[in-house]
């Protein structure tokens, strides 16, 4: 998890948790942006959770894309 690993040491940061009315959901920001809010999957572990995590964050080193399964699109 190394995607995670860099945001933590450059001051961003990790929330793993309920997010009402959303049971668990996992959460990286830089302190000034959310790079990626994935909600977790029926049977979903929780590793498999954070790996997603970890793939979103690359996605936006990589290209500057967020990733947000939380806030529905607005019409």
């Amino acid at each position: 998890m190394k995607n995670i690993e860099a945001l933590i040491e450059d001051g961003g940061d990790v929330t793993l948790g309920a997010i009402y009315p959303i049971v668990c959901a996992a959460t990286a920001s830089d302190g000034h942006n959310a790079l990626a809010m994935l909600v977790r999957r029926d049977g979903e572990t929780l590793n498999a959770l954070l790996n997603r995590l970890d793939k979103a964050i690359a996605r936006y080193y990589a290209d500057g894309e967020t990733t947000d399964e939380i806030n529905p699109p607005s019409e």
